[in-house]
């Protein structure tokens, strides 16, 4: 591929953007990246509590439109949709479409058994466990109230409360920050835990830059 690929960006938390682009700066900063926004996706998942077909419709028109304006590869950066993203990568394949835990859960299960899984949406605790093979033994952790405080602005209380929550998980072998928008307390957790820790954006890229260099 002579020119940068395009890698569209879905996401539905605000938060997610500003990570994934400093792990793409970071890592792959010749690829040229679109941002598309929905946060009713995450605020309707809250509400419903189910991942219906109406929301799997509105993850293909998404897709649809990311590949319509000539994305080479998509990234989906919302942890608790699982399903709808799948149904996407059915239907554009064989267009790189990434989960966004996808290539953070390959690489944990290569550093222990046993996985530390923390986050700060609850969805994301329920629907993402299953995406782990059956040998890992996914130990759940929610930092509870840590995603209001940087819905309010206030990161200090954010970052707080993930590391206060991390402690409970000292005794697994990698600890696996579920969302893009906790990424940034990756090394305070390893800090406070003495464990490896791995994030979603980074690992994200670094799938997306081998498959897109591989077909390249």
């Amino acid at each position: 591929m002579t020119t940068p690929p395009r890698i569209a960006l879905i996401h539905a938390l605000k938060h997610s953007i500003a990570p994934i682009e400093a792990a793409f700066a970071k890592a792959w900063p010749e690829a040229r990246l679109m941002n598309l926004l929905d946060d009713s996706l995450s605020a309707d998942l809250a509400r419903d509590g189910v991942l219906n077909d109406a929301m799997t419709e509105r993850f293909l028109a998404l897709g649809d439109y990311a590949a319509a304006t000539g994305a080479n590869g998509i990234l989906f950066t919302c942890s608790a949709f699982g399903p709808c993203i799948e149904a996407v990568a059915h239907a554009h394949a064989p267009m790189p479409v990434l989960k966004p835990n996808e290539a953070m859960i390959e690489q944990a299960v290569t550093m222990g058994k046993r996985i530390g899984l923390l986050s700060t949406f609850p969805p994301t605790l329920a629907s993402m466990p299953p995406e782990f093979p059956a040998s890992a033994q996914v130990v759940p952790k929610l930092a509870e109230g840590a995603l209001a405080a940087l819905d309010r602005g206030d990161r200090a209380t954010h970052d707080r409360l993930i590391v206060e929550a991390s402690k409970d998980l000292h005794d697994c072998d990698v600890i696996a920050l579920a969302q893009f928008s906790i990424a940034a307390t990756a090394p305070l957790v390893a800090e406070a835990t003495g464990r490896p820790v791995v994030t979603t954006p980074d690992s994200a890229v670094d799938k997306l830059m081998r498959l897109l260099k591989a077909k390249a």
